[in-house]
């Protein structure tokens, strides 16, 4: 049943995405990027899932009606799963379209016969059997593609992923764990290959430097956002009365971790507000640009990018004005917005209205293209100073 309803869902996700791209006085006759990606923030609002899953679910969708029936039909009646569905289009969708048919058929009886790890890689090895004429070529592709993403985990940890050619990775791997290695033979050395290995590549990227570099490339050290209340700092007794520190793009660390931070920054950002002495709130009508500090203050508060379940740290966001400047909007705290850029251009020229909820602390409410409203909260809220 949970395949019936599964099928069901991706052919009412597709015909929502095929209406939206025949109703396009809707969004405002924006061009086919931007609906997709209006689109996309609409599904992931209303289902409460990420856009990289609201996307997948799309994806999935348009393969299994428009592409591949016969996967549709598989899962309609129940043979095989939506995660199966799912590997299913992710797989075929890499084979160049003149040759889908010899792996289409196969690939259902795959999927109708096997658990899910096994279907994928079978699936993979037919895939790649079928596409080993054009593997030079498509390398050549898959090289300007390189890149590094950073993904967020728990306990203040992450992952640092690196998107190189494979023979790159394995002399990367190997010479980190030689290093490792004669580390790990030291006297008194405790820690695990594993431990050590991620140690020497944090010391290596961190603190490195590699004489092949222009100079303007080297002393360049990492900055991180740390956000702890002061009085935190100077016992455990009032750390656990305070706020938990934060890391920008991380959340909570140990209040440990976060004093030897502190101890070792070389300058500090004062995100306090005083009747007096405060930081600048507004500069009006004066300029377009908002000064240093306010920009510091706006991306503090929020955060992240202020659209509904958008993660992108706030330090990597434009600064938007909710009533924009051309439209007598000021340049103040009360009208101002850190948005990813994906986000400024979908909220410009996707069809929804923003706006920041009056007395909400920054809070800002979207209302999409078809009517639905969400609220996005911010972080934090301003601390303000008054007289007793």
């Amino acid at each position: 049943m949970m395949s019936v309803f599964a099928a069901e869902r991706f052919e009412r996700v597709d015909a929502m995405h095929r209406e939206a791209l025949r109703e396009l006085a809707t969004f405002r006759g924006s061009s086919l990027e931007i609906i997709e990606r209006s689109l996309r923030l609409e599904l992931a609002a209303a289902l409460q899932m990420t856009e990289r899953a609201a996307d997948r679910l799309l994806v999935t969708a348009d393969g299994l009606v428009g592409r591949y029936p016969a996967m549709l039909a598989s899962l309609h009646a129940g043979r095989t799963t939506e995660r199966h569905a799912e590997v299913f289009v992710e797989l075929v969708d890499t084979v160049e379209a003149g040759l889908r048919d010899q792996v289409v058929a196969v690939a259902v009886e795959l999927a109708e016969a096997h658990p899910l790890g096994t279907f994928r890689r079978l699936l993979q090895k037919l895939v790649a059997t079928v596409r080993a004429a054009s593997l030079e070529e498509r390398h050549r592709e898959a090289v300007a593609a390189r890149r590094v993403v950073i993904e967020p985990s728990e306990d203040g940890m992450a992952w640092l992923l690196v998107h190189l050619p494979a023979v790159e990775a394995q002399a990367v791997h190997a010479r980190i764990t030689g290093i490792a290695q004669i580390l790990r033979a030291q006297d008194g050395e405790e820690r695990t290959l594993d431990q050590i290995r991620a140690d020497v590549v944090g010391d290596l990227l961190v603190d490195g430097v590699v004489e092949a570099h222009p100079g303007v490339a080297r002393g360049i050290r990492a900055t991180v956002a740390v956000t702890v209340p002061a009085l935190a700092l100077l016992s455990d007794e009032l750390a656990a009365q305070s706020e938990p520190a934060t890391v920008e793009g991380v959340g909570p660390i140990p209040i440990e971790r976060a004093r030897e931070l502190c101890g070792t920054a070389r300058t500090w950002t004062r995100i306090l507000t005083h009747p007096e002495r405060g930081t600048v709130l507004s500069v009006g009508r004066k300029k377009y640009k908002p000064p240093a500090a306010l920009r510091d203050l706006v991306r503090w508060r929020a955060g992240r990018c202020m659209s509904p379940g958008c993660g992108l740290p706030a330090s990597r966001c434009q600064i938007d004005h909710q009533t924009a400047w051309e439209d007598g909007g000021r340049t103040e705290l009360s009208n101002l917005a850190p948005l990813c850029q994906g986000h400024h251009t979908v909220k410009h020229r996707g069809g929804w209205r923003v706006r920041q909820v009056e007395g909400g602390g920054g809070a800002i409410e979207w209302t999409s293209p078809l009517g639905r409203r969400y609220v996005v909260e911010p972080e934090r809220r301003v601390p303000v100073f008054r007289a007793a």
